[in-house]
């Protein structure tokens, strides 16, 4: 599902991420790797295969796509160091044709030192391109002439499903100055946003993008 924004096409995609094919880039946000072992290393027991799942939908996107740059806008790895950060390192040296690049969220608080032995490169609180600037928290106020692309919200739009059930699903949310990621990991919950009439949503359902 494509969408367009000040002229620029961008590629929604049911694995939770953006393709803009005019940078071969893939925008994501709220990876959240690492936070299954958090929480069993704290004895809730949480199961392994959510884990698993979100590296197979990255590298999967990686292989399929050949980009040139991944950026995650926040929230890389949910914790404090643990053995899942490993993990990441051995990613980003199997494609190290690649950049990787985080735009650092609240959950983004190991050493620099850490991202570099990964080779991930870092760009504070916010990366413009072009006209776009991606921040991982929302801005209070636009900014002229820049449309915000962040996360941190887990954005989520309920709908009224058969037997009139009401189901929650994670979307991509587009307004008039900024949009909102869903988020990538599988191990994350969802904020019902309230949308307005001239507002965008794309829900994504049984691995298929859905314009409301």
């Amino acid at each position: 599902m494509d969408i367009t924004i000040f002229n620029e096409t961008f590629e929604l995609l049911p694995q939770r991420a953006v393709w803009w094919k005019k940078h071969n880039m893939i925008l994501l946000a709220d990876m959240h790797l690492g936070k299954v072992n958090h929480f069993r290393k704290a004895g809730i027991p949480v199961p392994v295969k959510a884990n698993e799942k979100n590296w197979e939908v990255l590298i999967d996107l990686v292989q399929t796509l050949k980009p040139q740059r991944v950026v995650c806008i926040g929230d890389l790895f949910h914790s404090h160091y643990n053995y899942d950060w490993e993990l990441v390192g051995e990613f980003t040296r199997a494609f190290h044709h690649v950049s990787f690049e985080l735009v650092t969220g609240n959950h983004d608080v190991l050493t620099h030192q850490q991202y570099n032995r990964c080779n991930i490169v870092l760009h504070g609180e916010g990366l413009r391109v072009d006209r776009f600037l991606f921040s991982h928290f929302p801005l209070a106020e636009p900014l002229p002439g820049v449309y915000v692309i962040s996360g941190h919200i887990h954005p989520g739009v309920q709908l009224l499903g058969r037997g009139k059930q009401r189901i929650m699903l994670p979307c991509y949310y587009f307004g008039e100055h900024q949009g909102y990621l869903p988020a990538f990991g599988m191990f994350t919950g969802l904020s019902r946003i309230q949308p307005k009439m001239e507002d965008r949503i794309f829900a994504i359902a049984d691995n298929t993008v859905i314009k409301i």
